[in-house]
């Protein structure tokens, strides 16, 4: 592995976790125990992502398709994100990790929807990493609801739609403060990005990693960064464009 560059961390790491059911699989387990096992993957990461230097990692944790799973294995998922935040939330606060979340909110169980506000509200002056649930989420939905809520103000006379640019409307999307995507990783060897962060992750370098996430740990992360930062980022532009700053 190439030597990691300390100053050319990515800002923005978004990770869709994808494997745990192929793993539990080939070990002869249940879906269930392989999504448990997906949550101790989620521990190692974040601290190596915190470790890192890294200040937004967004965790793609339920997707609004994933409501049509079987219900046991919903019913697993469901309660999974109340049990890591119940263990985790003393040592987020520790370090000084804010926690947010993206999503449906309404769709989530009472329990698990007050555990995930208590972890919000608890961790909401942490001053490091940003450390993001994307729950009951699809990123077709979240542009849909950011038009409605722009609508909803120019119904109001709040905004006037002549205005109206990607940053204005940026602002209405599930969390404004997030910045774009710098490198998106997917887990479990599949290509492709299943309604996620349609909008942040415009121009994200996508990697794809074999690795299925209950196995994926530090030195995945690392080798995942150390391949972002060989590659030259370019926003539509040519080589020559980008080397000589015309971004």
């Amino acid at each position: 592995m190439s030597a990691l560059q300390l100053d050319r961390i990515p800002h923005h790491v978004a990770v869709i976790m994808d494997g745990n059911g192929r793993w539990a699989e080939a070990r002869g387990m249940s879906r269930s125990e392989g999504h448990r096992a997906g949550v101790d993957a989620v521990r190692k990461v974040v601290r190596a992502a915190d470790a890192l230097g890294i200040e937004w990692l967004t965790l793609y944790a339920f997707s609004s398709e994933n409501w049509n799973r079987p219900k046991d294995e919903v019913a697993t998922l469901m309660q999974l994100p109340e049990e890591y935040f119940e263990e985790e939330l003393p040592e987020a606060i520790e370090r000084g990790t804010r926690i947010l979340s993206i999503g449906n909110h309404d769709r989530l169980p009472p329990g698990t929807r007050r555990t995930l506000e208590k972890a919000i509200e608890r961790t909401q002056d942490g001053p490091k990493m940003r450390l993001v649930f994307a729950l009951s989420y699809g990123g077709r939905g979240e542009i849909v609801e950011a038009a409605r809520r722009l609508l909803r103000d120019h119904e109001q006379g709040r905004i006037d739609p002549e205005s109206l640019d990607e940053k204005t409307f940026a602002a209405y999307l599930d969390e404004p403060d997030m910045p774009d995507v710098d490198l998106l990783i997917r887990t479990g060897g599949e290509s492709r990005i299943s309604n996620f962060l349609l909008w942040k992750a415009a121009y994200a370098e996508i990697l794809i990693s074999d690795r299925l996430w209950p196995d994926f740990e530090r030195k995945d992360l690392e080798q995942a960064i150390c391949d972002y930062q060989k590659r030259e980022r370019r926003y539509g532009l040519t080589s020559a464009q980008v080397r000589s700053g015309s971004k």
